[in-house]
């Protein structure tokens, strides 16, 4: 074949569908002599059978049993292309809900829904900030942003980005911490624990690919938000472990200091999850490139030395 007609698979696989050039041509809209002409064509140029046809009904041949597999694949991938395209041509418009932790939400998805906003003024966005991770399949919520290291789950996600963990505490720990050279100097140390995580007190640091150290610290604090935790850091009130997103500045401008910066704590990624469906809404679609974005922005910016990744 030279060339292919494609709207001969969809002339087939209607029949097939239907059982009947009549039904199939009440389908498509269109004659019973052009669905049967269309179809006879279809076999010609594919040198075989397809149709076993009685007075009563049309049955597909082996061949067109597996024929007509593949051609409800190619239609409904065209269906989809075409609904993907019409979906992006649509100006972002209505209420997105989204649903972040406390301390990416602040430090990095309100200054893109601000931006999302502005260039979107038919858009509002409705966004709810909590450590505890929400239900997506109550309908309540068009995506969220997750931090760290994702369950399995009916869900979809995307990883739009990364994140390391970094020890940290305010200057006046300095002469403190001078004598710590090891992980297991942090014991004796009064540590803010960060009750939103898992295993708040059992951190595993690593020095190379060989040096493995678990150590699990005593809490003087204990605070159920990432921000929460930060502000206490800040105070002086003890040494914390926290995402890089959220002290980068901090350590930049010397209000925190890296503590054991030759070690490393795990990263872990950032997420985009949505309820299961075939499309995204574009609102969805356009703030997720713009966060993004912002994700590819922050990793572009230098940081501290020891955080670069």
């Amino acid at each position: 074949m030279e060339t292919m007609n494609l709207n001969r698979l969809s002339y087939f696989a209607a029949v097939v569908d239907t059982g009947s050039f009549t039904r199939a041509a009440e389908r498509l809209g269109i004659t019973k002599a052009v669905v049967s002409h269309q179809v006879a064509q279809l076999e010609q140029d594919l040198g075989t059978s397809l149709l076993v046809r009685t007075t009563r009904r049309v049955h597909p041949t082996e061949a067109g049993v597996m024929f007509h597999a593949r051609c409800v694949m190619i239609l409904r991938e065209a269906e989809d292309a075409f609904d993907e395209l019409a979906q992006a041509a649509i100006e972002p418009t209505g209420a997105l809900r989204i649903t972040a932790p406390n301390d990416y939400g602040a430090a990095v998805l309100a200054p893109v829904i601000a931006a999302f906003t502005a260039r979107y003024p038919a858009c509002r966005v409705e966004q709810t900030l909590s450590d505890r991770t929400m239900d997506l399949t109550s309908g309540r919520v068009d995506m969220a942003v997750r931090v760290g290291w994702l369950a399995d789950s009916s869900l979809q996600a995307r990883k739009i980005g990364s994140f390391q963990q970094v020890l940290v505490a305010a200057p006046a720990f300095a002469d403190r911490i001078a004598g710590v050279l090891d992980p297991d100097d942090l014991v004796s140390l009064p540590f803010v624990a960060n009750m939103a995580l898992r295993e708040p007190l059992l951190w595993q640091f690593s020095r190379g690919d060989l040096d493995r150290r678990a150590v699990r610290l005593q809490a003087r604090i204990a605070i159920d938000t990432t921000p929460g935790v930060l502000g206490v850091v800040r105070a002086g009130g003890g040494l914390s472990v926290l995402p890089d997103f959220l002290v980068a500045d901090e350590l930049a401008s010397g209000r925190l200091i890296h503590i054991l910066p030759e070690w490393s704590l795990p990263s872990g990624g950032i997420h985009t999850v949505y309820p299961a469906a075939r499309f995204r809404p574009r609102k969805v679609t356009a703030f997720v490139e713009m966060l993004i974005a912002a994700e590819q922005q922050k990793r572009a910016i230098a940081l501290p030395p020891g955080l670069a990744s």
